[in-house]
This record gives structure tokens, C-alpha cells and sequence, in this order.
């Protein structure tokens, strides 16, 4: 049975500044589970970076609470932080004359002393965490010389060699072509089969995810969080409701958005 890990009671997010509070969405109430792949969708600008900043503790919280491992977030230390949540960002990386050997490496720092140097204990992981993402021809590759789909299985390793039991990835397959998009969705639902995490997305890749994800969290200004498995979300009308857009339609039957070819209509 899979474990909860992650718990968000009567959550408010958004920003604070020292004239105003800017809420972008509240009363957000759901839980996150062991061994799930998670995809958070919604349209640009209805809070989905928000949320998973928020999650990830880099951006306080407006009111509410969040629970990891049952314990309230604000109670970890940003040390046992690192060892709880892995985080592989939108932004390309920008590293120059390091290898990807080196650079998954770096995921071992919450666990190394102050040098960061790594005893042979770590190198082991590191070496098991190229195999278990099965990059290990990448391994002294430089890492400006790999394509966008190769950089991002190594920024996934990174996160893997952190060991962390949960994993956050905001947009990880933005700059991506769709073969690689497909590849990267496809590790990340194997790895928590075959790890136990819990992985939780932010994405546009609404197909993929309904093809491929455990569970969906709608996010809308309005509705807030609509949170079930896609078949679900399917079947009771919600992703219908949910993505309404001039010129395209949803087929219940294909799970597929369609685009509506009537020229009438303009």
C-alpha cells in the first residue's frame, strides 16, 4: 500500500511584499502518495510554479499548512529539507567543463561534508544512479555537449543521487522534442515503480500526462483543485469542463483534445 508523503490543508499561495498580499489560489486541500507519478496541469499563470515553490519550501506560504512525512514543512531545517524533497527546475543548465559523472555527483552534497567531497560510498551511488537512468555511455561526456533530452535525464539523476523520497520537476520537458518528451515522461512513471517515490510534475503536456501520469491535479482560478486519476477525470466530465478553448473539443472516448476543422465557424 502506497504511503502518504505530502498533505496540503486549506493551502493559500502567492506573494507577499511589504504593501500587499497577492493571492493566487486558496483552500487548496489534497494529498501526494509513495510510488506516484503526479502531474499538475492548468493554463499559464493560474499558479502552478507558485505551487510547487511552495511546496518545495522555497516560497512561503500565504496560510495553511503542508505536511511532509506527516510533519509540518516550516519545522525542517533547509539541510533536512534537501534530504526530504530533489528538485529539477524548468531553466537549461548552464554548466561548462564538467561531466556528467561530476555534475550527478553534485546531488550528493546534502550528505557530504563541507568540501563536498565524495567517499567511496557516494561514488557508488552516483554510479547506480547513471545505470538506473541507463545513461552510463553520458558518463564522462562533458555536459555542453549533450542535447536538451540527455541534459534532462541528467538533471533527473542529480535529483535521483540526492535520494530524496520526493521529487519535484517544474516543467521538465519544456524545450524538449516529442520523442524526447515522451522518454523523459516514460522514466519518470518507471522510476517510481521501481524506486517507491513520490514524483510530482508541473507540465503543458496534457496528452502525455493523461496517457501516462497516476494521478492529475487540475488547477484553475475558479475551480481551484480538481484532483483524480485521468480515467476519472475523463469519465465525470471534469477535463472537458476543465480546458474549454474556442476550436477545440474533447473526445471522451480517445481521451484526445481535438482540434475543430469547420471553417464556418470563423
Amino acid at each position: 500500500m502506497n504511503n502518504k508523503t505530502i498533505e496540503i490543508k486549506n493551502l493559500a499561495i502567492g506573494y507577499r511584499t511589504k504593501k500587499q498580499v497577492k493571492q493566487v489560489a486558496e483552500n487548496l486541500n489534497a494529498t501526494i502518495h509513495s510510488g506516484e507519478l503526479t502531474c499538475l496541469l492548468g493554463a499559464n499563470g493560474v499558479g502552478k510554479s507558485t505551487l510547487l515553490r511552495t511546496l518545495s519550501g522555497f516560497q512561503p506560504k500565504l496560510s495553511g499548512e503542508i505536511f511532509i512525512h506527516n510533519q509540518k514543512i516550516d519545522s525542517y531545517s533547509g539541510k533536512a529539507l534537501s534530504r526530504i524533497i530533489g528538485i529539477v527546475l524548468t531553466e537549461r543548465t548552464d554548466v561548462r567543463d564538467m561531466s556528467v559523472t561530476e555534475l550527478v555527483g553534485l546531488g550528493r552534497s546534502p550528505h557530504t561534508g563541507f568540501w563536498g567531497k565524495l567517499n567511496a560510498s557516494d561514488e557508488t551511488i552516483v554510479q547506480a544512479t547513471l545505470s538506473l537512468i541507463k545513461i552510463e555511455n553520458l558518463a564522462d561526456r562533458p555536459v555542453q555537449t549533450l542535447s536538451d533530452g540527455e541534459r534532462q535525464k541528467v538533471m533527473i539523476a542529480k535529483a535521483l543521487a540526492q535520494e530524496t523520497p520526493v521529487i519535484f520537476l517544474d516543467e521538465p520537458t519544456a524545450f524538449l522534442d516529442f520523442q524526447s518528451k515522451v522518454e523523459i515522461m516514460r522514466l519518470l512513471h518507471r522510476l517510481t515503480r521501481l524506486t517507491g517515490k513520490t514524483i510530482f510534475l508541473s507540465t503543458h503536456d496534457l496528452e502525455l500526462a493523461l496517457q501516462i501520469a497516476d494521478k492529475l491535479w487540475l488547477i484553475d482560478k475558479e475551480k481551484g483543485l480538481t484532483i483524480g486519476a485521468p480515467d476519472e477525470l475523463k469519465k465525470n466530465g471534469s477535463l472537458e469542463n476543465f480546458f474549454r478553448c474556442e476550436g477545440v473539443i474533447f473526445d471522451p472516448l480517445s481521451g484526445l483534445f481535438l482540434i475543430n476543422k469547420d471553417d464556418s465557424l470563423f
